[in-house]
């Protein structure tokens, strides 16, 4: 079995084969860069570009919902479920209507998080369909 190419964009590695480890990984970063990227200071609390990106009107909520939509995607390249992608694109829909609504929207970017809840749906499946996936976090 040959091992996955990976690039190394901003000093971490991001695997491209189409295996659940290099899908995975992928979704993973993808979610850290969407919802945990940086810390807001004195706050200590993470916020991602889901977040960032929205505050600005309209084309804001279009590419986080784009961002979104490619974990989405991802999940798709496992196999996963018809319902749970439908659930997945729900969170991702939900995300961005609320989103969109002036000041009140920005909030609830910032409280659901969207991302980490379909990363957790994506890591529920993988775990029990894919095992050999898991990872100790630590």
């Amino acid at each position: 079995m040959t091992q996955p190419q990976t690039v190394r964009p901003m000093g971490f590695e991001l695997p491209t084969g189409n295996d659940p480890v290099s899908i995975r990984k992928r979704i993973e970063a993808m979610e850290m860069l969407l919802e945990r990227s940086f810390r807001i200071p004195g706050v200590n609390v993470p916020v991602g570009l889901d977040a960032v990106v929205g505050l600005i009107p309209v084309v804001g909520d279009i590419i986080a919902a784009a961002m979104g939509a490619y974990i989405v995607w991802e999940a798709r390249n496992l196999d996963m479920p018809k319902w749970k992608l439908l659930r997945m694109a729900g969170n991702v829909a939900m995300d961005t209507a609320l989103g969109s609504v002036p000041v009140a929207g920005d909030l609830f970017d910032f409280l659901f998080r969207s991302n980490t809840r379909n990363l957790r749906i994506v890591k529920k499946h993988l775990d029990k369909h894919h095992p050999a996936t898991r990872v100790i976090e630590g």
